[in-house]
């Protein structure tokens, strides 16, 4: 299965309208009688495989551009192991341009939260 879904993604280009199949984690008690495999469909905009430590495929779901090319962007973030089938369903949904915007910004997004955590302090 992960040689089809890597095969897949190798398939797209940022910019691309996909929907991912997955499975979820699973939380209850063993008493519950509840599944471990939750399954999962996400669609979004394809903007890349991401993660330092662990690859996720990042979906953006909703952005909203404020200035000068810069967006802010809700996503989805599905790890790459978890994933069980990748589907195009439109090539270039957003243009190339478009889309690297939206990745460029998630990642400096990333970067520029991670720096208002550190800035951060609790004074009790």
């Amino acid at each position: 299965m992960r040689k089809q879904v890597s095969k897949q993604l190798k398939a797209l280009q940022v910019g691309d309208l996909v929907r991912v199949e997955w499975f979820d984690a699973s939380i209850g008690k063993s008493l519950g009688g509840g599944s471990i495999d939750i399954p999962v469909v996400s669609w979004g905009v394809f903007l890349g495989i991401m993660g330092k430590h662990n690859k996720h495929i990042v979906l953006a779901q909703n952005n909203f551009c404020y200035a000068d090319g810069f967006y802010d962007i809700d996503y989805t973030a599905i790890p790459l192991s978890w994933a069980t089938k990748v589907l195009l369903m439109v090539s270039q949904a957003l243009s190339r341009e478009e889309g690297e915007q939206l990745a460029r910004s998630f990642v400096l997004g990333q970067r520029r939260s991670r720096r208002f955590q550190r800035k951060v302090t609790n004074h009790d």
